[in-house]
C-alpha cells in the first residue's frame, strides 16, 4: 500500500511537472553549468576571466573544455593561464574590419579556446576546476556569450550553448559575460590661484619655492647693506669735505 501511494506520488510529481513546461514554458535550470567569472566588467577595458566547469556526473570525470568566443564580438587581445595537467590549444580567425589595439590594426583573432587534460588532472565527480583567461579590449557591447562544450571520459559531450532569453531560464545556458559602458573621468577642479601665480610667477613646487624665497632674502639683506655703505660713505664725504673747506686744503675726489 505504501509503495502504491509513492509511485502514485511520484507519477503526479512527473505530471505536474510536464504541465508547467508546457503550459508556463520553462523547465528546471541546470545544476551546475559551465560560468565565467567574474560575469560582469567594463566596455574597452581589459580583465582576467575564469571559466568554472563543476563536473556534474557520478561516475565520469571531464576530460576537455571547449569555449567558443562570440563571433559578433571579437577581442583584439586574448591570453591563457597554464592550468596544471591540461594542454591549451587555441584558434583563430580572420576579422574585417579589424580589431584596434594600443593604435595597431589587428585582422586575425581568437575564436576558439581547448583545453585538454592529461592524466589525472581530469576533473573528477563532485568536483570543478577553472581555466583562467585575460583578454580586452572588452568590444562595446551588452554582453559576451561564449558557447561552451564539456566532454566526458566516458564520451559524453554537454553543449552549454543556450543563450539568454528574456524571462526563461535556458536547459543548457552558455557563460554569459555582461559588458557595462565605461564610466567617463569626472574633470577634477581647477585650484585656486596662488598669490605667487596670480602675479605672473612660475610655479616650481616647495623646491622652487624655497630657493625663490631664500633668494629673495638674500637679495633684500644685500640692498639694505648697500644703502647703509653708501649712507656711510656719503656722510664720511659731506665730514671731509668740511674739514677740508675750514682749513682751506681742496676736498679729497673719491
Amino acid at each position: 500500500m505504501i509503495r502504491h501511494r509513492r509511485t502514485a506520488g511520484a507519477a503526479a510529481a512527473l505530471a505536474l511537472g510536464a504541465i508547467a513546461t508546457a503550459v508556463f514554458g520553462f523547465a528546471a535550470p541546470a545544476s551546475a553549468h559551465v560560468t565565467v567569472n567574474p560575469n560582469e566588467a567594463k566596455q574597452g577595458g581589459y580583465g582576467r576571466f575564469a571559466f568554472r566547469v563543476p563536473n556534474e556526473s557520478d561516475s565520469a570525470s571531464t576530460t576537455k573544455l571547449e569555449i567558443f568566443l562570440p563571433e559578433n564580438a571579437p577581442v583584439g587581445s586574448v591570453s591563457t593561464m597554464p592550468v596544471p595537467g591540461w594542454t591549451v590549444a587555441v584558434e583563430k580567425r580572420k576579422v574585417d574590419p579589424p580589431v584596434l589595439v594600443h593604435g595597431s590594426e589587428i585582422s586575425e583573432v581568437v575564436a576558439k579556446v581547448t583545453w585538454t587534460a592529461s592524466g589525472a588532472a581530469a576533473i573528477a565527480p563532485g568536483t570543478f576546476q577553472e581555466f583562467p583567461i585575460s583578454m580586452g579590449p572588452l568590444p562595446e557591447v551588452d554582453q559576451m556569450v561564449f558557447k561552451a562544450l564539456q566532454t566526458y571520459s566516458n564520451g559524453d559531450v554537454v553543449r552549454w550553448i543556450d543563450e539568454p532569453q528574456p524571462g526563461t531560464e535556458p536547459a543548457a545556458p552558455a557563460p554569459v559575460l555582461t559588458l557595462t559602458a565605461a564610466t567617463p573621468a569626472t574633470p577634477s577642479a581647477q585650484p585656486a590661484e596662488s598669490p605667487a601665480v596670480a602675479g605672473g610667477a612660475a610655479d616650481e613646487g616647495d623646491d622652487g619655492n624655497g630657493l625663490a624665497v631664500g633668494l629673495g632674502v638674500a637679495g633684500l639683506i644685500a640692498g639694505v647693506g648697500g644703502l647703509v655703505l653708501g649712507g656711510l660713505a656719503f656722510a664720511r664725504t659731506r665730514r671731509e669735505g668740511g674739514d677740508a673747506a675750514q682749513s682751506g686744503e681742496p676736498a679729497p675726489t673719491s
